[in-house]
């Protein structure tokens, strides 16, 4: 893998520091072989799982967005747990959500709700370990990833839906608490199924998709060459791990060196073809920007797209936090379903958004063990025992509250859920068997999925 230390993250609640790497996303260009994605398509298809042609666009919102905020308010509780906001009807009757998100509560029959996820760690890593991969394998103390993330996992199987494109890709990087890729990872399915990463910011002028740029000039005969490949590596970056990424070069087959050479993904990257006004309609900034670059990768044949939105971890001033990022994500998210609406991509494209936990139901005082406001207004610690999903597309049924949480919105009330319904879920809509195995760093098989169902409420 090729790796360029780039400087420090901003620290986490946790007071970790982490170092953030540059990655020039050769292995995860899609760099499984040609046979090994046939016979894993094969060995799915031979499951029963039903042959489709869907895709994924996960809005992850690292850091544990509020759920009593968003999705879930509580009106009826005392005032230190409904907190700031009020809910504002939907055009569904009966549900409905927190007044920062007026616009999509016009579009609200176009997704739907699980309010009674939990995994119960208020651990960021152990959080985000528990979502990405359906494990709890992770901690403050330990963060390293043990398993898979299940959109690799997926797009092994799967493969891009068109040729040409990079089958799973983070828009702008993959990381999830501070580290990447983090828990977005291949692990030990290898490098090479680590998302590609967009890098950049697409609301900049003249955006460019760093990876994509570099290799492009690498042509058929330079990349087969192990002399000039080294070379050519040497150029873009003293210092790089080029060895790595030559072994992981070794096993790429032509399909993948389309990606670098042809045009399909080239003409998805350019954000600027888009029309100037849908890209208003998304919202002039970062995650708008994003979220309107994963419509064009998944329209043209990415299989899973991921797009973060960092800075959820909001222990004080909760409120100028909300009012800065939820009215970005009303327009991003709004937009987005009906963008894929008028494309005829609604039920070709499943939308998640979620991240690793919730914030506690009752709000502190703004000290952070201080004296009451001396770090800000009040806001919300970490909590794992209550949670939301929002899903919508790719034949999930919009409108719809899945399960419920008690009048604090502490816990679940009915039908409790774990990431795992969640995950099986999405596997169902992809057209990937859950039960498919692959070996570990041990060489033992692992279960792609290890508990939950398909939540039944969202596609009956």
């Amino acid at each position: 893998m090729l790796r360029i230390e780039a400087g420090s993250t901003r620290r986490y609640c946790d007071g970790f520091s982490r170092r953030s790497f540059l990655k020039v996303g050769v292995a995860g260009m899609g760099a499984v072989g040609l046979g090994d994605l046939l016979r894993w398509k094969a060995a799915s298809a031979a499951t029963g799982a039903e042959k489709k042609d869907t895709a994924v666009i996960l809005l992850w919102l690292d850091g544990g967005p509020s759920h009593m905020d968003l999705y879930d308010l509580k009106p009826e509780a005392p005032a230190e747990y409904r907190g700031i906001w009020k809910p504002i009807p939907t055009n569904v009757a009966g549900f409905d959500i927190g007044e920062l998100f007026p616009r999509q509560a016009k579009i609200a029959d176009k997704f739907s709700i699980v309010r009674s996820l939990h995994h119960d760690s208020g651990d960021h890593f152990t959080g985000g370990h528990w979502m990405l991969t359906g494990r709890g394998d992770a901690s403050g103390a330990n963060t390293a990833g043990k398993y898979p993330f299940f959109g690799s996992i997926a797009t092994k199987v799967l493969g891009p839906r068109q040729a040409g494109m990079p089958a799973n890709v983070c828009v702008p990087y993959a990381m999830s608490i501070g580290i990447r890729p983090g828990y977005f990872g291949g692990n030990y399915l290898g490098v090479q199924d680590d998302p590609f990463e967009t890098q950049g910011d697409p609301n900049s002028p003249g955006f460019k998709v760093t990876n994509l740029d570099a290799l492009a000039s690498l042509n058929m005969q330079r990349l087969e060459d192990r002399r000039g490949l080294r070379t050519a590596l040497d150029d873009l970056q003293r210092g790089v791990e080029a060895s790595r990424t030559i072994e992981a070069m070794d096993k790429f087959d032509q399909q993948a060196f389309e990606l670098v050479t042809g045009p399909r993904a080239r003409k998805a990257f350019d954000i600027s073809q888009e029309d100037p006004r849908l890209r208003d309609r998304y919202g002039r900034n970062h995650w708008g920007q994003c979220t309107l670059l994963a419509r064009r990768l998944v329209e043209a044949g990415s299989t899973f797209v991921t797009c973060h939105f960092g800075g959820w971890d909001h222990h004080w001033d909760l409120q100028a936090g909300m009012e800065r990022y939820l009215p970005q994500v009303d327009m991003a998210v709004s937009t987005l379903f009906e963008d894929l609406s008028d494309r005829g991509l609604y039920d070709k494209v499943l939308v998640v958004l979620c991240g690793e936990f919730s914030r506690t139901p009752r709000m502190n005082n703004g000290g952070n063990g201080g004296a009451a406001g001396s770090m800000g207004t009040p806001g919300r610690d970490h909590w794992g025992a209550s949670m939301f999903c929002l899903l919508g597309g790719g034949g999930v049924k919009g409108g719809r509250i899945v399960g419920s949480t008690d009048r604090l919105g502490e816990r679940p009330k009915d039908n409790p859920l774990r990431p795992g319904d969640i995950h099986h879920t999405i596997f169902r809509v992809l057209g990937v068997d859950p039960s498919v195995h692959f070996p570990d760093h041990a060489g033992r098989p692992v279960v792609a999925i290890d508990h939950g169902a398909v939540i039944r409420e969202l596609l009956a």
